[in-house]
């Protein structure tokens, strides 16, 4: 399996900070965002990862980053999205590297208190198919809200103004490989992206899509409240633990 982390976009939510640098290499606590995802995955046993970026200071993640020798790792691919085309169109971009592969996506600006070990670990027992990772949430109207029927997830519903449950669907997506034929089936939505939502509404009516619960703390980094709530919660704790948690 292969990792994608998507570290693109202008970030225009953390104006002024976004117009000097990508929102990715801000600080969190005492460490870039972007330091997160990857151990995230390194932690997970992914460790051929690619890195989507995109703005006017892509080039900053190899001054930072290199070849990834801090988190123990031989090498970092890097690949550039222009311009705003959404989650599932900088996913895209990497179709030629992934290959045959199956791929473990993660939203650059994603924290978790534990990781995702086993979540990859089940994961790769499915024959096909996708997975998500959700989380209880108080606001769940600014994010992707799954909806459940037993054991399974039967829709997913983009920021809905009346969510149909709490449990959001952060950032963290296992797919197989047929991901990138299903990227080059969707329309842009209202806002001119292609939606990570409907690539996941896609497996769930191909019925080939699972779901996990993350335990402990998730979140993401894209606002000023959620950066400050992001650095308190590594200040007290620290994130990405080793311990085999889902």
């Amino acid at each position: 399996m292969k990792g994608v982390i998507l570290a693109g976009g202008l970030g225009t939510r953390l104006y002024p900070l976004t117009k000097i640098t990508n929102k990715h290499l801000l600080p969190i606590y005492d460490r870039p965002m972007i330091y997160y995802p990857i151990e995230a995955l390194v932690n997970a046993g992914i460790t051929d990862i690619m890195i989507v970026t995109g703005g006017k200071k892509s080039g900053d993640f190899l001054s930072l980053l290199g070849n990834g020798g801090d988190f123990g790792l031989k090498h970092l691919n890097y690949t550039y999205q222009k311009g705003e085309g959404g989650i599932a169109e900088a996913l895209g971009l990497c179709e030629h590297w992934a290959a045959s592969d199956d791929i473990c996506v993660i939203l650059g600006d994603n924290i978790i208190e534990h990781n995702i070990a086993k979540a990859v670990r089940d994961f790769r027992q499915q024959e096909r198919g996708a997975k998500i990772m959700l989380k209880e949430v108080h606001d769940p109207e600014r994010f992707g809200v799954a909806e459940l029927k037993g054991d399974k997830v039967v829709a997913i519903e983009e920021k809905p103004k009346q969510p149909t449950s709490n449990l959001a669907v952060i950032g963290i997506y296992p797919y197989d490989n047929r991901v990138f034929e299903v990227i080059k089936t969707l329309e842009p939505s209202d806002r001119g992206e292609l939606e990570i939502t409907d690539v996941n509404n896609w497996y769930i009516r191909d019925g080939s899509m699972t779901y996990q619960t993350l335990a402990g703390w998730w979140t993401d980094a894209g606002t000023f409240d959620s950066m400050l709530r992001a650095a308190s919660l590594v200040a007290k704790g620290g994130a990405n633990h080793p311990e085999a948690r889902s």
